[in-house]
């Protein structure tokens, strides 16, 4: 059973994710494309506690995060299917806190959740269906992996720690 103060700490850190997307400091952005935050959060929480948190996870998190940004696509399944991988993949194998295994787990999350929304955007949201390259989509998608994976292995650490300790109590 979850201690008050863990469940605290964990809801603070979920409730950080949408404010630092909203607000993505520009000194860690590659030509204004900021990295993907719920990567950050979603990423050890699924590895620490299972599937079904992190597929559970990932659909308050898509829901926390479709509140505040208005273009459409939804990231729900994409964080859904995500929390749900890492999940697998941190009940199956040894814990995973290897610097480049977290950032190639946060590089393909990345591109998975982008490459949702553009598939979203093209097949329900997009007037035109024959328009399959919107302007820039493919430099935004590739400079948020590499700003995602590059701070993924510090930022992941951090929240395996604060996981890590807060299990064990």
């Amino acid at each position: 059973m979850k201690t008050p103060s863990r469940r605290i700490g964990y809801l603070l850190l979920a409730l950080l994710v949408p404010f630092l997307s909203f607000l993505s400091p520009s000194w860690i952005a590659i030509s204004n494309v900021g990295p993907n935050w719920s990567v950050f959060w979603l990423l050890p929480w699924a590895l620490q506690e299972g599937a079904f948190a992190g597929t559970f996870a990932g659909l308050c998190l898509g829901m926390l995060l479709d509140a505040i940004h208005i273009n459409g696509a939804t990231q729900i399944p994409s964080l859904m299917l995500l929390g749900f991988w890492w999940g697998l993949l941190g009940r199956k194998a040894p814990t995973i806190t290897n610097s480049f295994s977290l950032g190639l787990l946060a590089w393909l999350g990345t591109c998975v959740i982008g490459l949702t929304i553009w598939l979203q955007k093209i097949f329900f949201i997009s007037e035109s269906k024959t328009f399959f390259f919107h302007n820039g989509f493919f430099y935004a998608l590739f400079a948020q992996a590499i700003v995602t994976a590059l701070l993924a292995p510090m930022i992941c650490s951090w929240m395996f720690l604060y996981f890590f300790r807060q299990r064990n109590r």
